[in-house]
């Protein structure tokens, strides 16, 4: 197996489409070479716990209402290319999502990661769910067979903040500034939500390495 290493935030819509174009190529694959595991990194780290209200976010972050809106309708037809529909008016709060990362982390100690981040990109951008809420984060979890009370407990505390803050500014320390961002064989970086066809080429590439190592021995 070959180790792909996903930094990604939940609220990152780059990321969802990146998912789903990865999943796309995966499911085509039949039998394919990964071992998934995902990272934090957080867009908005000093977002307030509580988030803030989405059109100011918006119009603050790209600098007035008209840059959201050209930006959005750049990010909508990316997703409807992937085969999603996000419902970008049922989103009223954008969260902070430092306990949503604290959630994937626990998921992965169950080997439930992959479901735990799609639905949280379900939940945010086609429920319009506040996944920075901790009754919905352990609804997420309830759903994805992990112990929800016990998810609760954990998420009502400071388990495990310190980690997934250090694995952020890990992430930001060893060049990355955006999401998604995929690691292959921990050796290469693939920036960005890169079409099914490219990730076709990386399986089909890992597949011909494979049969050249057996076939030398």
């Amino acid at each position: 197996m070959v180790k792909l290493d996903i930094i990604s935030d939940p609220i990152c819509p780059w990321c969802y489409i990146g998912k789903s174009n990865l999943d796309r190529a995966l499911e085509k694959a039949g039998d394919h070479p990964f071992e998934i595991e995902w990272h934090p990194f957080q867009l908005n780290p000093d977002m307030p716990e509580g988030g803030m209200d989405r059109r100011e976010y918006l119009e603050t972050k790209f600098g007035g209402k008209e840059n959201a809106v050209r930006v959005y309708g750049q990010i909508e037809e990316a997703a409807k290319a992937a085969g999603l529909e996000i419902n970008f008016e049922g989103i009223t709060r954008t969260p902070n999502t430092l306990d949503a990362h604290r959630l994937i982390h626990w998921a992965g100690i169950e080997k439930r990661q992959t479901p735990v981040v799609q639905a949280l990109f379900k939940a945010y951008f086609v429920e319009g769910r506040d996944i920075g809420d901790i009754d919905v984060l352990a609804d997420i979890a309830d759903g994805a067979g992990l112990d929800a009370a016990m998810i609760r407990v954990l998420l009502q505390g400071d388990a495990d903040r310190e980690d997934i803050q250090g694995r952020d500014s890990w992430a930001r320390e060893k060049g990355v500034t955006g999401v998604p961002c995929f690691v292959v064989g921990q050796r290469h970086a693939v920036p960005g939500a890169q079409p099914p066809e490219l990730w076709a080429k990386v399986i089909e590439d890992i597949a011909a390495m494979d049969e050249g190592e057996n076939g030398a021995a």
